[in-house]
């Protein structure tokens, strides 16, 4: 199991390396082509919107009940072949995927219709503080008009990124994990070529950004299809809403929207209330929500997807004490990661931002708004990569009920931080707030576990985590002694930027390294074993 994991683990997080390096050409092409002002502002709301979606209907909700189900049902395909001593040929399987594909279809379709159709009323309702400079005729009423025309073009991407998040689940259910984790590659693809060819013959460059996810949506959902042809698991979709699997996760998924999108919501919500602030708000919190999902989608996201069907699989086979260490070896290799890219990103925050972002319109004072949002951000890192792992220890045993009561206490929990933290640091304070949010999320999820009897941190665990973050310690200290000061770096070219850059993250890692070798950690600390409580 545990090698099979780390296999798994590796290929996710190779392919979401590159998935993330190109997602951050994709931000330095955006910040170089619109910088961090008003236009960027519209963008980032016409394409937050449909991604926000896509947490619901695709791979943050859907996939957190439809891999349990589709595992539960693929060992009844392999008992019921064992039984009847013939070939499995993942009958009931294919059933299920044509019946909830066939379900998912309509129902993504009608809302994507509706949303192309209604895109200024939802404009209004994410991002009132613009709507109402329309209604009384000011300078940022254009920005309205501008949103709702991006969103009409943008929202298709939902439909294409539901069939795509259902394939991919498909395919990771049944251990080929590179396909899924590599497509979203190609989005960055899209948007950053037509950024650069399509920008001279569109109206502005957010249009041509805006065609750019259209295209790449269109793009992940035909990549795919060959692959779950070959799988054999290519089915003509079919509409049952009473079926028993569709039935099934209509149940888990309707909780499932508040438990898994928590995070969203709370994004989507300081979007809202950013809307009122100083022009730059929301690209500043983009930026650096960006820098931040770097490290969480490579490291929190990528173990996140490996041990979801495992769970699912050692739930469906009833064992307790392998579900149990499967949790443990996920909370390890996280904190592995999760601990030293917090610091590094701290101390090096501006530098980063810097090298990656600053020409065109996006300037100094830029890195240094764009800095203060990654360091609130950055203090829940470890937060929003813990909800990663302790969520699917729920929605694999198919109890949504819990974190839908967890999720709701948080977002409600956002929202009070952000009325006490925006009036007085603005849009510092709706970071901070969605991290105190995720922190509380996390430690009530690890309880609830607790208290369940599912899943506890082991005493090894604990010394485990707590060596990590002396090395993180240090390796920060390292850095930091051998960064220089902000005014320094501006004095620099991009070149000497880049190799004093590059030579503080490699000097870090080693750093990291040789204390972590010293403390005692070695590969058998990742080992998967049965009940080390």
């Amino acid at each position: 199991m545990s090698k099979k994991l780390i296999k798994s683990g590796l290929i996710v997080s190779v392919m979401t390396l590159v998935s993330r390096v190109l997602g951050l050409v994709r931000d330095v092409v955006i910040a170089n082509v619109m910088g961090a002002g008003a236009m960027a502002d519209v963008f980032i709301l016409a394409n937050k919107i449909p991604n926000f979606l896509r947490r619901l209907f695709a791979e943050g909700a859907f996939a957190q009940a439809f891999v349990p189900v589709l595992s539960e049902f693929r060992v009844k395909d392999e008992q019921d072949a064992q039984e009847s001593g013939k070939q499995n040929n993942h009958e009931q399987t294919r059933l299920l995927i044509a019946q909830v594909s066939g379900t998912l279809g309509v129902i993504v379709s009608i809302v994507t219709l509706f949303g192309m159709i209604a895109s200024p009323v939802i404009v209004m309702l994410f991002g009132t503080g613009w709507f109402v400079d329309w209604l009384n005729d000011a300078p940022g009423g254009e920005k309205f008009d501008i949103a709702s025309n991006l969103l009409s073009i943008t929202f298709p991407y939902l439909w294409f990124i539901s069939f795509v998040a259902l394939t991919g689940a498909v395919l990771n259910t049944m251990g080929r994990f590179a396909v899924a984790a590599f497509t979203p590659v190609l989005l960055n693809i899209a948007i950053i070529g037509m950024a650069i060819w399509g920008s001279p013959y569109s109206e502005s460059p957010a249009h041509a950004l805006a065609w750019g996810v259209f295209l790449g949506g269109l793009i992940q959902f035909l990549f795919q299809i060959p692959f779950m042809y070959q799988a054999g698991m290519l089915v003509k979709p079919k509409w049952a809403w009473r079926s028993e699997g569709v039935t099934k996760i209509r149940k888990l998924i309707v909780p499932a929207l508040f438990g898994v999108s928590v995070t969203q919501i709370n994004l989507l919500l300081d979007t809202v209330i950013a809307s009122f602030l100083i022009t730059g708000s929301i690209s500043w919190l983009y930026f650096a929500d960006r820098l931040l999902e770097f490290p969480l989608g490579l490291f929190g996201i990528g173990i996140a997807t490996v041990i979801l069907p495992s769970l699912s699989k050692l739930h469906s086979k009833n064992s307790p004490a392998e579900f149990s260490a499967t949790l443990d070896w996920g909370i390890r290799v996280i904190c592995l990661f999760g601990w030293p890219a917090l610091a590094g990103l701290m101390v090096l925050a501006q530098p980063i931002i810097m090298v990656l972002f600053m020409r065109g319109e996006f300037d100094q004072q830029t890195v240094i708004r764009v800095s203060m949002a990654l360091f609130a951000y950055l203090s829940g890192l470890l937060s929003f990569m813990f909800i990663k792992i302790l969520a699917p220890g729920y929605y694999a045993r198919q109890d949504t009920k819990t974190p839908v009561k967890i999720g709701i206490i948080a977002m409600a929990a956002n929202m009070v931080f952000n009325l006490m933290l925006a009036p007085f640091i603005g849009y510092v304070g709706l970071a901070l707030a969605t991290t105190l949010s995720a922190t509380l999320n996390a430690w009530l999820l690890y309880r609830g576990l607790k208290a369940q009897g599912v899943y506890q941190l082991s005493t090894k665990t604990l010394i485990f985590i707590a060596k990590l973050v002396l090395s993180a310690g240090v390796m920060a200290l390292v850095v930091y002694q051998l960064s220089s000061d902000f005014t320094v770096w501006l004095a620099m070219s991009f070149l000497d930027q880049v190799q004093q850059l590059t030579i503080c993250i490699l000097l870090g890692v080693v750093s990291y390294l040789m204390m972590i070798i010293l403390l005692g950690i070695r590969f058998s600390d990742f080992k998967v074993l049965k009940d080390e409580k």
